[in-house]
């Protein structure tokens, strides 16, 4: 059976806009698109009350994904769109479904509780136990927020696509994280734009006067790093614009600011466990939070 773009639904405008995102992304990769209700058991006396009676209930776990998928299948007639309805924690059910998938797709915000699964925090820890890569799409993305505008200026998604970004650790770059951007601008037909953000070690920083010397140095051996290490992905994809960026602050910061003109953010997660179990770092933490582009976290080593 062929692995699907699987997309996390509960009715939310968040989940629909995550849904929209993932039959463009099955499009672009001749993939099946695979819509996945998560409905978690309440306790009886709430099951019970007027606000969650029968018709509530079966409004989210059957017209919901019915009418979304009614609704995919007209506005992307080469997609196969499938639906799946399970019950149990919707961070469990939606990380073992990223097993199975190409990609795990799910909004970045949501309702609470009574209308369905607590996006936030569902989508946070999915995405700190998920091994596959997963995409966080925000309320409101449009095909057109993807593209460039045409020659008006006005948006439109028959323009090209905008770059996708990646954000790289120089210092301990993962293939798997750097293969992945590239096949995402690659199926775009656009460019990648790799940007490594740097400090000077806090044994450089503190008590030391200012040396723009060695700054220019730091630089130099920083943009160094970086070139070196996308050397190999420039002669494996020749045809794909890639441009570097190696700058001075915050990674985050650097990311979240150049997401504005971006069709895509890829960022990494490191496989590692807290005395709380797995966790994203603070660099994903805060892109997801602020990014204004759909941000793919791609596990790995």
């Amino acid at each position: 059976m062929p692995r699907t773009v699987t997309v996390g639904l509960d009715g939310s405008p968040e989940s629909r806009a995550a849904a929209e995102w993932a039959a463009r992304e099955a499009h672009l990769r001749g993939l099946p698109l695979k819509l996945v209700h998560v409905w978690e058991a309440v306790p009886d006396p709430i099951a019970q009350a007027p606000l969650l009676g029968a018709e509530t209930l079966q409004h989210w776990t059957e017209r919901v994904p019915r009418e979304t998928a009614e609704g995919l299948r007209l506005r992307h007639p080469g997609v196969e769109v499938i639906t799946e309805h399970l019950t149990g924690r919707p961070a469990e059910i939606l990380a073992g479904q990223a097993k199975e998938a190409e990609l795990l797709v799910i909004g970045s915000r949501g309702l609470s509780g009574i209308g369905g699964f607590l996006i936030g925090s569902v989508g946070y820890e999915v995405v700190a136990h998920a091994d596959r890569p997963v995409v966080l799409v925000r309320a409101g993305e449009q095909a057109a927020d993807e593209h460039q505008p045409d020659p008006a200026g006005i948006p439109s998604a028959a323009g090209p696509y905008l770059p996708v970004l990646l954000g790289l650790d120089a210092d301990s770059p993962n293939e798997a994280l750097i293969e992945f951007a590239l096949d995402e601008a690659v199926r775009r037909s656009t460019s990648l734009r790799v940007v490594h953000g740097w400090n000077p070690s806090p044994y450089i920083s503190y008590g030391v006067p200012a040396d723009y010397e060695l700054h220019r140095s730091l630089a130099r051996q920083h943009a160094d790093a970086l070139t070196d290490v996308m050397r190999p992905w420039r002669q494996k994809f020749p045809d794909l614009s890639i441009t570097e960026e190696s700058r001075y602050g915050s990674p985050a910061n650097l990311l979240v600011d150049a997401s504005g003109d971006a069709s895509l953010v890829v960022v990494g997660r490191r496989h590692r466990h807290g005395p709380l179990g797995p966790h994203i770092g603070p660099i994903t933490h805060a892109v997801l939070h602020h990014a204004t582009a759909p941000v793919a976290v791609v596990a790995h080593d």
